[in-house]
């Protein structure tokens, strides 16, 4: 049921707020989540031929009911002396599945990358961001603003796993005592706000000696502080304390719901925290209202699948053609996928009848709903046929995209009555497919555990393609409010 996804982009920003480091050596740091161990981050950064490669590694492992994962991260850039792009590297370790993304990006400003896993390969183009930076040309900057506490500005960061530029603004503060691991060191403070468009913000805390060298970072994300303390290397690449996960990603319900399934809509007050900065979108299935007093008023009323659309879709709304397109998680064109969906469908020719076979046929074609897994792929779950809500997502939009039906990904919470104990709102992934003239919500895990699917239960907080850093929101609006009431129709 719980996503551990959020991790990569907690992996994401440790990244970006430890690099611009001007160390050529090899920096070891530990990464701590409400006060234990539970991994390490290691910078390096190397000056040869005209060019600065700058890599950053970031492992946490956590447990969700006694299972331990492991996600993994390593960001490398390549610049010129002056900050100029050239290149960059990304691989990341999301359980079992290793996902690599390499970006040359040549004298036009044009990316040529290439994204590879499990023996697929997709290469495309893309324009570089303007005025985005990477680790060498953000370390300029740093170097060029200074340490004077007031100072402000704004960068674009680009970052290889997303393959986007993210949005951080920067404010510098007054040198604090700061403890390093019962070490008192006086450093300047710096505040970096990093936000998605559409989703939240999270602010990173980042403390700097005078030679600009960043020793520690804290974060506070899906209701857990995160940090990042420089340390020795064995002390880095140590043992690891024992997280348990499960309960530090839901949401408290006001009231027992029981199964939401027998409601046509629920009515939910959203109640943000001090200071806290998420959005809730609105979509087919749900309705997101900021009210006069900052709290959200979130009408969720799931609509049935429409009768008599055909399908492939043939239309032109650049929104659905871009659901219909092969991703690096969702590979609807790959012949494996395209026969299992085909498979899937059978002789439907209607697509709301499409849609509920591929739900039924997912919740039915994964046989290991383990949560060992990081985070796999459509093509990957289609060969290990193992994984938990988010495998179930990718697979049936990945199914529903390879026979011309537009799906895409959804991130939020939804209830559950008792999930290791737990009731209440917890992480989850869940998929929408375009059916007529409607986004129709599909849950072929709830289908598979014997809920019924998709329903009034279910709270989105992102839309996409799948991709980790669509769980931006749901990592940065956890822990960031709280359901003060609802009322079920």
């Amino acid at each position: 049921m719980a996503n551990v996804k959020y991790l990569a982009v907690i992996c994401v920003l440790l990244a970006i707020c430890t690099s611009g480091r001007a160390a050529e050596e090899t920096e070891y740091s530990a990464v701590f989540m409400q006060g234990k161990k539970v991994g390490y981050a290691i910078h390096t950064r190397k000056v040869e031929g005209g060019k600065v490669t700058t890599s950053e590694e970031v492992s946490i492992t956590i447990s969700r009911v006694g299972v331990p994962v492991t996600v993994k991260m390593t960001e490398t850039s390549i610049e010129t002396t002056k900050g100029k792009p050239l290149g960059f590297e990304s691989i990341q370790l999301l359980g079992f599945v290793t996902m690599k993304v390499t970006g040359t990006v040549n004298d036009s400003g044009t990316i040529e990358m290439t994204n590879s896993s499990l023996g697929s390969v997709q290469k495309s183009t893309m324009p570089w961001p303007e005025g985005a930076l990477m680790a060498e040309g953000l370390r300029l900057l740093t170097l060029e603003k200074g340490l004077k506490a007031g100072v402000e500005y704004t960068v674009k960061v680009f970052n290889p796993g997303l393959g986007d530029a993210l949005e951080a603004s920067v404010l510098i503060g007054e040198k604090k005592d700061v403890d390093l691991l019962g070490r008192v060191v006086k450093l300047t403070e710096m505040t970096t706000t990093v936000a998605m468009p559409g989703t939240g913000s999270v602010a990173t805390t980042s403390y700097v000696d005078d030679e600009m060298q960043t020793l520690k970072t804290t974060t506070a994300i899906a209701g857990m502080q995160v940090e990042i303390v420089e340390c020795a290397k064995e002390f880095a690449l140590g043992d690891n304390d024992v997280l348990e996960l499960i309960g530090m990603m839901f949401v408290d319900s006001p009231t027992s719901l029981g199964n939401p399934r027998s409601a046509s809509a629920i009515t939910y007050w959203l109640a943000p925290k001090a200071g806290a900065n998420f959005a809730v979108p609105t979509t087919d299935n749900q309705k997101a209202e900021r009210l006069t007093d900052g709290k959200i008023k979130l009408v969720i009323r799931p609509v049935p699948a429409p009768s008599g659309a055909t399908f492939p879709y043939q239309g032109t709304d650049p929104e659905l053609r871009e659901a219909l397109k092969s991703t690096r998680f969702l590979q609807s064109d790959r012949e494996d996928v395209v026969k299992l969906a085909r498979q899937a469908v059978g002789n439907a020719k209607d697509a709301a009848e499409a849609v509920r076979r591929i739900e039924a046929f997912v919740a039915d074609y994964i046989e290991n709903k383990s949560l060992s897994v990081g985070y796999a792929s459509a093509a990957e779950v289609l060969e290990s046929r193992q994984g938990d809500c988010s495998e179930f997502a990718v697979l049936t939009a990945a199914l529903c995209r390879a026979v011309g039906i537009p799906a895409q990904v959804v991130v939020g919470i939804a209830y559950v009555q008792d999930f290791a104990g737990h009731e209440g709102f917890g992480g989850h992934a869940w998929t929408q497919a375009y059916v007529g003239d409607k986004w129709v919500g599909l849950d072929a895990a709830f289908k598979s555990s014997g809920r019924g699917g998709h329903d009034a239960g279910h709270i989105a907080l992102a839309v996409g393609n799948g991709e980790p850093g669509d769980f931006f929101n749901m990592a940065s609006a956890l822990g960031a409010f709280k359901i003060e009431k609802l009322e079920v129709e």
